[in-house]
C-alpha cells in the first residue's frame, strides 16, 4: 500500500510539473493547459446550430441578467461580416477579443481582394489564431469553442472550432455545457428530409436546447440566416411563441401516445 501511495504521489507531482507551461508536453502526450481550456468550454452555456438546405439556425442559452443590467450587452451570437456569424461557449472576454480580431480580418480581406471572405477561410483564420495560442510561451489558450455559420458561393456552411485550433464542418452540432446531450438529440432526430424544411430545422434547434435549458424560452436566444440575407435575431416574443407551440405539440404527442396507458391506473 505504501508503494501505491508513493506512486500516486509521483503521478500527481508529474502532472503538476507539466501543466504549468503551455509549450511542454507531458510524457504521455498531453498538453494540460489545452485540456483545461476545453474544460472551461464545458462550463460555458450551451450553443447549438442546425444547417438546413435553405436556412441555418443558431440557438444559445442566455444567462439570466441582473435586474438593472442592459440585456443587449449580453450577447452570445456575434456578426462577423454581412454573411458570417459566430456563436460561442466559454469565456466571454476571450470571445470578445477573438471576434474583434476576426472582424478586422474580414474587412481587411474585403479591402484587399474586393470580395467577401469564404466561410471556410474565416474558420481557418479563427482556428489558426486559437492554435497559435497553444504553441507560444507566455500565452494561454482561448477558453472558447465557436460555431461559425454563413454562406458563400458554395452555399450555407457550418463549422466548429475548439481551443486546440482544430475545425470541422457539420450539419448540426452543439458546444458548451450539456453539449453531449444536445448532440445526441440532434443525431437522433436530424434527417435529410428535415433539412429540406426550414420550419422543422428551426424547431429541431430549439427543441434540442429545451432538452437542457430548464426555464424554457425566457433563457433562449435564436437567430436564423439564409443565403443572400443578413442574420436575423429573433425577438423575445417570437421565441416565446415558438416555445409555447413546441410545448403544446409535445403535450399533445404525449397524450396521444400515453393516453390509454395513463387512464388505466386511474380506473383501477
Amino acid at each position: 500500500r505504501g508503494h501505491q501511495e508513493h506512486g500516486d504521489c509521483q503521478l500527481s507531482s508529474m502532472s503538476s510539473r507539466y501543466d504549468r507551461a503551455i509549450t511542454v508536453f507531458s510524457p504521455d502526450g498531453h498538453l494540460f493547459q489545452v485540456e483545461y481550456a476545453v474544460e472551461a468550454v464545458r462550463k460555458g452555456t450551451t450553443a447549438v446550430a442546425v444547417k438546413g438546405d435553405n436556412v441555418i439556425v443558431m440557438g444559445v442559452e442566455k444567462k439570466s441578467t441582473a435586474k438593472l443590467q442592459e440585456p443587449r450587452t449580453v450577447r452570445k451570437i456575434h456578426v462577423l461580416d454581412d454573411h458570417v456569424c459566430l456563436a460561442f461557449a466559454g469565456l466571454t472576454a476571450d470571445a470578445r477579443v477573438l471576434v474583434n480580431r476576426t472582424r478586422v480580418e474580414c474587412q481587411s480581406f474585403r479591402l484587399t481582394m474586393e470580395d467577401p471572405v469564404s466561410v471556410e477561410y474565416i474558420t481557418r483564420y479563427i482556428a489558426g489564431v486559437q492554435q497559435k495560442y497553444t504553441q507560444s510561451g507566455g500565452m494561454r489558450p482561448f477558453g472558447i469553442s465557436t460555431l461559425i455559420c454563413g454562406y458563400d458561393k458554395h452555399g450555407l456552411r457550418l463549422y466548429q472550432t475548439d481551443p486546440s485550433g482544430t475545425y470541422y464542418a457539420w450539419k448540426a452540432n452543439a458546444i458548451g455545457k450539456n453539449s453531449k446531450t444536445v448532440r445526441e438529440y440532434l443525431e437522433k432526430n436530424y434527417t435529410d428530409e428535415l433539412a429540406a424544411d426550414d420550419q422543422e430545422c428551426i424547431k429541431l434547434a430549439v427543441k434540442s436546447l429545451l432538452e437542457v435549458v430548464e426555464s424554457g424560452g425566457r433563457n433562449i436566444e435564436v437567430a436564423t440566416m439564409r443565403a443572400g440575407e443578413p442574420l436575423k435575431i429573433w425577438s423575445d416574443e417570437e421565441v416565446d411563441a415558438l416555445v409555447t407551440q413546441l410545448e403544446a405539440e409535445k403535450t399533445e404527442a404525449e397524450a396521444a401516445a400515453g393516453g390509454p396507458a395513463a387512464a388505466a391506473p386511474q380506473s383501477a
